[in-house]
């Protein structure tokens, strides 16, 4: 008889590479098939070593046999394929992509990603999807000052979550001696010189439209001064490589801007250096070099777009076709990098997955999936139109996820003890899904003395119905209250409108903290969240919350949403 295990990582397996195109994620292959089968849960160490067997397996078979297979095996996996994805946005068509597109995610290592890069990662990557091609991740790291050596990890293990469709990495900082021969061609045609004014004197003359002296030099002697700056012969702002362009332009952005420049400190973590290009002189070489064709990013590139084309036009090279998106507006995270490292080294953040932040790993430890953050981005779109971004979508997004897996228990925040008089001892059994019967139930003994949430005491209701168990009207407010059993009706409770409220034995419970974004709420849960570590469950009448922590001291468990 087949295990039951295997057969549903090889199911989602096949279905992802049929999907997308290429080869399963181990990771994706197993939240799918623990996500459509949670009875497989209890066997998740093993499924870490079966999936890469079953990925093996799935990676030999040509696209053909893939779909053979999986149509063959699991008829109602292909059929949920071709169900459009209700209320998710279609992009629009992008000009020149019929035969297939090289895009790419070009991040700068100076931290994890966040949601803004999100959107341009998750945007070239649908259009990859869509078209077919290559998806190139350039690790952009051409400046020592932005740099953090354990960023280049954090940033693979972010992409690596997002599940987006890598197929090339590129490291700027392995690419120097590229950049050194085409400054030095750029130079030989006439579209570069090498300035020796200092900063102040040369923006002078920018803003009046006249030409560095340095200007008027040959090619020889531009040659030799940049070959002099590559061997550390002038000292940091003595010397800058500039591209000639239209001293007439109406922006004095654009009026002879730098292409290479020299930085003694600090040292580069992957290399030796003291000549480093600037961002728009390696972003053109390396797009025409990888042979992008699309271009995906924020309308605050349009200046560096126009920068770009200069350099693309000296060497008579096809731009690749340019699409600027508006901004995005993030309301409630901190998402500057420089922010979020100070904040982390006073202490005011526990680390870069605080879930005040906005990194995808704060979204990850506070148990958003990736394919929300992915469907919250492509809702948002292309267009060019300033936008915020939407919690609440975000928030929908991965209900519909998260609800139909999320086990549920109750969690009883600043409990308060009360005694239940009348009432026979007698165990509880609530389901661990309503939607789900099969999955079991959890059992409360019930021996007279309960846990309440003392926000709803506090609002002096009479009646109250404890979920699962039976009525209640307690007497007074305050602490130590008593309560009297009326009955166990819940057709009477509703038709008194009685909140029914979550509620724990008071002696069969666990110490548990929720964290959340405004503060952390201390109380009780249920034993059976142990269990749950690393999942997210359903905190009945509080919200979704992954549990993140087990000790013997308690449950540590991070706010989702509501």
């Amino acid at each position: 008889m087949e295990d039951p295990l295997r057969r549903a990582l090889l199911l989602f397996a096949l279905q992802n590479a049929v999907k997308h195109q290429s080869i399963p994620k181990a990771g994706t292959v197993i939240g799918m098939a623990m996500g459509k089968f949670p009875e497989l849960k209890p066997r998740a160490r093993e499924a870490t070593a079966i999936v890469k067997e079953v990925i093996e397996e799935v990676s030999a078979l040509s696209p053909r046999d893939q779909a053979d297979r999986l149509q063959s095996l699991a008829p109602d996996l292909v059929e949920e394929m071709s169900r459009p994805r209700d209320q998710v946005r279609e992009l629009p068509r992008l000009e020149k992509a019929e035969k297939g597109v090289v895009m790419r995610f070009a991040p700068n290592p100076s931290g994890p990603l966040h949601l803004g890069h999100a959107r341009a990662a998750v945007l070239n990557d649908a259009y990859v999807r869509r078209y077919g091609g290559r998806y190139i991740l350039r690790i952009e790291d051409t400046d020592p000052k932005r740099v953090d050596p354990q960023a280049y990890a954090m940033v693979r293990e972010d992409i690596e979550w997002l599940d987006l469709a890598i197929s090339d990495v590129v490291y700027q900082s392995d690419r120097f001696d590229i950049y050194y021969q085409y400054g030095k061609e750029l130079i030989n045609r006439g579209g570069a010189y090498v300035c020796t004014c200092d900063n102040e004197r040369f923006r002078a003359m920018k803003l009046a439209k006249k030409p560095c002296p340095c200007r008027g030099r040959s090619i020889g002697e531009d040659l030799d001064s940049f070959k002099r700056m590559r061997e550390g012969e002038y000292a940091e702002g003595e010397a800058t490589l500039r591209v000639r362009t239209d001293l007439d332009h109406p922006d004095p952005a654009m009026r002879d801007y730098p292409a290479f420049r020299i930085l003694k400190s600090p040292p580069h973590p992957r290399m030796e250096a003291c000549l480093y290009p600037l961002m728009n002189f390696s972003v053109a070489i390396d797009d025409h070099l990888l042979g992008i064709t699309h271009v995906i990013r924020g309308k605050d590139h349009i200046a560096n777009t126009r920068r770009q084309r200069y350099i693309l036009d000296y060497f008579g090279w096809e731009p690749p076709v340019y699409r600027h998106y508006g901004r995005m507006g993030i309301e409630g995270v901190v998402l500057s990098t420089s922010q979020m490292r100070a904040g982390i080294a006073a202490g005011d953040y526990q680390g870069w997955d605080d879930i005040r932040l906005g990194t995808l790993r704060a979204m990850a430890r506070r148990g958003i999936m990736p394919e929300a953050v992915r469907e919250a981005v492509l809702d948002i779109g292309i267009g060019e139109t300033d936008i915020s971004f939407s919690w609440e979508n975000l928030f929908a997004r991965n209900k519909t996820l998260v609800d139909p897996v999320a086990s549920r228990y109750f969690f009883v925040p600043d409990p308060v003890p009360v005694e239940v008089q009348g009432a026979s001892h007698q165990v509880a059994h609530a389901l661990l899904h309503p939607a789900h019967p099969e999955k079991g139930s959890r059992e409360l003994h019930f021996t007279g003395d309960v846990l309440l949430p003392g926000e709803e005491l506090e609002k002096g209701h009479g009646l109250i119905r404890l979920k699962d168990l039976f009525n209640i009207e307690v007497t007074g407010l305050g602490r130590g209250l008593q309560a009297r059993f009326t009955g166990d009706s819940l057709a009477e409770a509703r038709a008194q409108k009685a909140p029914i409220i979550q509620w724990l034995p008071a002696g069969g419970c666990v110490p548990c903290t929720l964290v959340t974004p405004s503060g952390n709420r201390s109380g009780v849960c249920e034993p059976g969240v142990a269990g749950e570590k690393g999942e997210v469950v359903q905190f009945e009448r509080v919200g979704f919350a992954r549990i993140d922590t087990v000790t013997e001291e308690g449950i540590i468990a991070y706010f989702t949403h509501r």
